[in-house]
Formats: C-alpha cells, structure tokens, sequence
C-alpha cells in the first residue's frame, strides 16, 4: 500500500462523514472536510508522479474514489435541496456511463484502459470545486447567486461534453 493509495483510502472514509454533516446541515464541517477530500484528490496523484508511486490499484481505486465523492455529495446536496435534482442527474448519469461503459467492455472481454481523457480531469476537478464553493457559501453565510448560476452552467456544459467524448471513445473501442 503506497501513500497515495491510502490517501485515496482516507478520501473514501471522508464521503460519508461528509455527508452525514450535510444531512445535518453542520455547513462549516461539510466544507472543511469536503475541502480535504477534494485536495486529497490532487495531492495523492501528485505524490504518485512525482515520487513514481503509481500502481495498478491507485489507477483503478483513484477514479473510483473520485466517483465516490462526486456522486455522493451531489446526490446529497439535492436531497438537501441545494441544488436542483436535475444538475445532480447530469453529473450522476455521466459518472454511471463512464462505470458501466468500462463494465461492460470488461464483461465483453475488451477491457479498456483506465485512462481519463484531461478535459474529464479539469471537469471532475470543477466539479469538486463547484461543490467546495456551494458549501462554502452555506458555511460562510453568503450570498452567491448569479455565481452559482453561471459555475453550474459550465459544470453541465463540461458533464455532457466529457460524457460525450467518453461515449465515442467507448464505441470506437467496442468496434475494434
């Protein structure tokens, strides 16, 4: 177990907790811990880089945890009523794709390599921002709103389009 495998691990243990603050709506401790998950996310592939840790289960356990968070926090900040159920849907239903997508060509015995395209990196990266800045909001007390507006815009434009690119990805591969 390499250090960035087990501060991918730490990023797993943090989802829940996340979101029982959330429930309880304990905004300050929702984004504190939510804030340490997404720097996590950067930190532990860092680290895997630059001191050549990288391993077969870091590069299948860190997009997982990645999916995780995501949908996990989205999910639960619609529940919640922060944002709208539909932009949750559009974030859920790209990260579902993705997962299955991979499934299925692994079920098909064309398994394909676990190799996220950048614009995914800078769209999941966003997205964790988007949601930091919507608790952060709600910790601080202030107010946000044509800022919230225009971030989810450009969240939904980048979800679709990855979803997009990933699809035909996954077609050419099939039909190879």
């Amino acid at each position: 177990m390499t250090i960035p495998n087990l501060i991918t691990v730490f990023r797993l243990v943090l989802v829940p907790i996340v979101i029982m603050m959330i429930l309880q709506e304990d905004w300050s401790w929702a984004f504190a811990l939510f804030v340490i998950a997404g720097v996590s996310d950067g930190l532990d592939g860092y680290i895997a880089r630059r001191f050549e840790m990288r391993s077969e289960f870091g590069a299948l356990i860190d997009p997982l945890a990645d999916k995780v968070l995501i949908v996990s926090i989205y999910v639960t900040l619609a529940i919640v009523e922060v944002i709208p159920a539909w932009l949750a849907i559009v974030i859920v239903s790209r990260d579902i794709m993705i997962v299955m997508a991979f499934m299925l060509s692994w079920m098909m015995a064309q398994p394909m390599a676990v190799k996220p395209l950048f614009v995914s990196k800078v769209t999941t990266a966003l997205q964790i921002a988007f949601a930091a800045f919507l608790l952060g909001g709600l910790a601080f007390a202030l107010e946000l709103g044509l800022l919230i507006d225009l971030f989810a815009l450009l969240i939904v434009v980048l979800t679709i389009m990855t979803a997009g690119i990933y699809l035909v990805r996954w077609l050419r591969h099939m039909a190879d």
